[in-house]
């Protein structure tokens, strides 16, 4: 059995090696660095994936949401809820352009920002709502949508980990993650479902009027050269890391179906034991279909595969997971009503009741699209052996 990994991307480039070093080579050849053709170009082709007008790329994630809210012309005190079950990056741009994050607890099931927590958290000084699609789910966007829609909000779509899936409407309708709020982020990282070979990000709208601004905003504020329409920043994709993403974007769906069929190998094994509880897919499709991960549509695409360790012994399975060479990884070990630099007066322990019981039974199995049936057997075997016991 080959070493497992937490995330092959050496494997997954021996599958695309003469695509992207061609690409790579091409960028080179024409010294286009900066906003080039393959940057052009792979913007395009992103646009006609996810169905959406615009893309502006820029140079990673976390900058995409800052330029995102820059853009919406949020102002200091502006409240912003989001959840709190999640990566600091989104909770870091709205403390950095001195708004006020309001966190708020998120759904058992699919880890993602609970509805009615929201609505409760809504005052008069709410501009925005943050849903993250944690682990390559979408949060329940028609719900999120109608509030938002109620009451005068923007809702802006952390999409780092759920790029590629699907969300499907009651009416039985589906459009992409990142297509359904009045903006989106996104992060390339190598690790993502569609990584880079580095940094990067892009944002996604709809608003013709807001994409301008937002084109403007990653390039200093300039649509001219050296005339400053509105203030900027620094932030802008580079050709190379372009050229890789587009070579890897024809294979993304290819790549998110490899995800869930470890992910439903995986739940296969471990869905019967008694203390764990293995991810669920709970969006209208589900419904449709009647399966916990569906064959049919993307609605989940795995960024991670997350279990839910309820006896008190995730931290001895991680350990016992090491001693058997078996990576994994805790996300997230504190949430960020506790984080130092998030901490706040407002927060109240009894208003995250689900993600103080998360962060302390939540593990992350590898989950990579070279993940084989002999390491998955391997994995889920050791898993099993812990929890039995001796």
């Amino acid at each position: 059995m080959k070493k497992i990994q937490m995330v092959d991307l050496g494997g997954q480039y021996e599958g695309i090696k003469e695509q992207v070093n061609l690409a790579i080579a091409e960028v080179m050849e024409t010294s286009a660095f900066i906003n080039g053709p393959e940057v052009q170009t792979f913007q395009t082709q992103l646009e006609d994936y996810l169905s959406v007008k615009h893309v502006i790329p820029c140079a990673n994630g976390t900058d995409a949401l800052q330029i995102a809210m820059m853009g919406l012309g949020l102002q200091p005190g502006d409240e912003v809820i989001t959840a709190d079950f999640t990566f600091a990056a989104t909770v870091e741009v709205i403390a950095l352009l001195r708004l006020t994050p309001v966190l708020v607890d998120v759904d058992s099931d699919t880890f993602n920002i609970d509805i009615e927590a929201v609505k409760k958290a809504i005052t008069p000084k709410t501009k925005a709502i943050v849903p993250v699609h944690l682990f390559g789910q979408c949060a329940d966007m028609e719900a999120l949508m109608a509030l938002a829609k109620k009451h005068g909000l923007f809702v802006i779509e952390d999409n780092a980990q759920a790029i590629g899936a699907d969300y499907t409407f009651k009416d039985g309708s589906t459009r992409k993650a990142g297509s359904i709020g009045h903006v989106a982020a996104t992060s390339f990282f190598p690790s993502k479902n569609l990584g880079a070979y580095g940094d990067g990000g892009a944002i996604f709208t709809n608003d013709d009027n807001l994409a301008h601004t937002l084109r403007g905003i990653v390039n200093h504020g300039m649509y001219e050269r050296y005339h400053h329409d509105v203030v900027g920043v620094n932030s802008r994709l580079d050709s190379i890391q372009a050229a890789v993403l587009r070579a890897k974007l024809p294979k993304l769906d290819g790549y998110c179906n490899a995800r869930r069929d470890a992910a439903r190998r995986y739940s296969a094994a471990l869905q019967d034991q008694e203390h764990i509880i293995v991810p669920k897919t709970v969006n209208y499709c589900a419904e449709l279909c009647d399966e916990n991960i569906c064959d049919t549509c993307n609605c989940h695409v795995f960024h991670q595969y997350t279990l839910r360790v309820t006896n008190g012994k995730r931290d001895a399975l991680v350990k016992h997971l090491g001693e058997n060479d078996i990576p994994c990884g805790v996300y997230y070990p504190i949430p960020l009503h506790r984080q130092k630099a998030y901490a706040d007066d407002r927060y109240d322990e009894a208003d995250f009741p689900v993600t103080n019981q998360l962060v302390k039974e939540v593990i992350s199995l590898p989950m990579h699209t070279e993940l084989d049936n002999e390491q998955i057997v391997f994995i889920t075997k050791t898993v099993i052996e812990f929890v039995k016991g001796p």
